[in-house]
């Protein structure tokens, strides 16, 4: 039974593998496809993909996959197409298939039927874990921009008190922020944008929709609608919104700080429950 379903696992896989390659050569020169997709899409993306758009799948799971490209924009950039989030999709489903299978032919070679259950349990959650990872990305971005903004805002205010103009405060900022950085990779495309002859108050939008964040969008905000005016008003703008965020980046420390010590709840507990088997275990072979 068990190596039935091991043959119908991999017929399966190999049937979806060789139709979209045949509907790949049909639709593009396969040479080239094939040397311009990696191989987990080669594989695993484009087989799954062309299943699930045969079987109207992506029509079902239309909202998700909106707020899917939504998340994927924000960590790859605008370069993301819809095409791009089904195949994150058809990856994603395709990995946890490719566990099941692997699972149930350990579970053939090594006798232990145990393996296919486990090989089940991975179906759901290899998926769950990689879309996870997504959002975890997002969210620590999120959390990123959050605790840098402060920052910024406090050399701006700095620069702006000291004479610059608010453009080349932000030049300066720019250029002194970290290569890697989110808020800083955004602001220097802004900054260029600009400096390539885009209107300033287009290219801060455009910043603020990049970034996807609240306080990166009021900071914006504040900026179009005080840069014009200056001097002492601007930076006392400025200045209460800083207090917010500073606000906000303590919120976040104490949230942060709140997790890890959740998260060292469990590994704690296992070791005093080894301790205790430690402790206990001569005793209780003493008086047996």
């Amino acid at each position: 039974m068990q190596a039935l379903i091991v043959g119908v696992l991999a017929g399966l896989w190999g049937w979806m593998f060789w139709n979209s390659e045949r509907v790949t050569r049909k639709r593009e020169n396969g040479l080239q496809a094939a040397a311009k997709s990696s191989q987990l899409e080669r594989l695993i993306g484009r087989p799954f993909m062309l299943a699930l758009e045969k079987w109207r799948l992506f029509e079902i799971l239309q909202s998700f996959l909106a707020v899917l490209h939504v998340r994927l924009l924000l960590i790859e950039g605008e370069a993301v197409t819809p095409r791009r989030s089904r195949m994150f999709i058809a990856e994603t489903v395709g990995l946890g298939y490719a566990s099941l299978t692997g699972l149930a032919l350990l579970g053939l070679l090594a006798d232990e039927p145990a393996m296919l259950a486990m090989g089940v349990l991975m179906l759901g959650l290899v998926p769950a874990a990689r879309i996870r990872g997504l959002f975890n990305k997002v969210e620590e971005r999120r959390r990123e921009m959050i605790r840098t903004l402060p920052d910024l805002l406090s050399k701006l205010m700095l620069l702006v008190g000291a004479g610059e103009t608010v453009q080349t405060a932000l030049f300066r900022c720019a250029e002194a922020g970290k290569e890697d950085h989110p808020l800083y990779k955004e602001l220097r495309r802004a900054m260029n944008a600009y400096r390539n002859g885009e209107p300033f108050g287009q290219s801060l939008e455009a910043f603020g929709k990049r970034c996807g964040v609240q306080e990166v969008s009021v900071f914006t905000a504040v900026l179009l609608l005080n840069s014009r005016k200056g001097g002492d008003s601007f930076v006392v703008s400025l200045r209460e919104l800083s207090l917010t965020l500073w606000e906000k980046r303590k919120a976040l420390a104490k949230v942060k700080g709140e997790e890890a010590s959740s998260k060292l709840a469990f590994p704690l507990t296992a070791i005093f429950f080894v301790l205790m088997v430690l402790v206990g275990a001569p005793a209780v072979l003493m008086m047996s």
